[in-house]
């Protein structure tokens, strides 16, 4: 049977955008695969500039989601100076707006989406042979990240370890559902006396996993729906991504 490394992303406050545009900054119910590829990439300290190496991970290995506690919604407000628009003239960084007259700055209000209390568990595998890194190392990776690993933003730090695993599974969503009953997250509990995990489900009993459409069975009886997400890494450094379909899949848990 085929291994999976799964680890747990579970955070008190965690943020997953979509497509940034203006000045709302709205977010998923769950982790983009480029945010979840991105944290892999941080632990195994790559560069974002580093096309190659983000490329090869990005291409060359899949991953499954099991979306335990999407979190509730929180809303957070900032305010922000811009310049006037000018004809003729592209301000390239931040400090260029700042720089100009304070008579010229207009106050902007934009809004960010954050979640509270997310529980999701991850599964990662090489998509073939001799992949750039094996799953070994990428667990030795998560537990010595080489830089700081976090949901979304950096004011998002991970409420638990990701404590990764390799296991033999016939799947992802087999692997996932095996972490989610006997992981050693599974065990914690709330102060009112049952299960930390269960306190954050949404509906008990019930969760979803979700994968590439490519890599799930057409005709198994537990896929929901088909969904367009614009999350497969194409450029770090230019920060451009692609759509791919995602699969999510109904399953019953623990």
């Amino acid at each position: 049977m085929p291994h999976f490394l799964t680890f747990a992303l579970v955070a008190p406050l965690a943020s997953f955008g979509g497509v940034a545009v203006g000045e709302r900054r709205s977010g998923w119910d769950r982790p983009a695969r480029s945010a979840v590829l991105g944290l892999v990439a941080a632990c195994l300290g790559l560069d974002r500039g580093d096309e190659a190496a983000q490329e090869a991970l990005a291409e060359g290995y899949g991953l499954a989601l099991l979306c335990h506690a999407p979190g509730r919604l929180l809303a957070d407000y900032h305010t922000a100076q811009v310049p006037s628009a000018q004809r003729g003239r592209r301000f390239a960084t931040r400090a260029e707006e700042l720089a100009v007259p304070p008579t010229a700055l207009n106050t902007v209000l934009s809004r960010r989406d954050y979640r509270t209390g997310a529980w999701h568990l991850g599964a990662l595998w090489p998509r073939y042979v001799g992949q750039r890194w094996t799953l070994e190392e990428i667990a030795e990776a998560m537990e010595r990240p080489r830089f700081v690993p976090y949901l979304g933003r950096k004011s998002c730090p991970l409420g638990l370890p990701l404590a990764p695993q390799i296991a033999e599974a016939a799947d992802p969503t087999e692997a996932l559902l095996a972490r989610q009953e006997t992981g050693p997250e599974a065990g914690l509990e709330h102060p009112k006396g049952h299960s930390l995990r269960e306190a954050l489900a949404d509906v008990p009993g019930e969760a979803i996993v979700v994968l590439d459409a490519a890599d799930a069975a057409p005709d198994d009886l537990r896929l929901r729906r088909i969904e367009m997400r614009r999350d497969q890494p194409r450029s770090r450094r230019r920060w451009q991504f692609d759509l791919r379909e995602e699969a999510v899949l109904g399953v019953s848990v623990p």
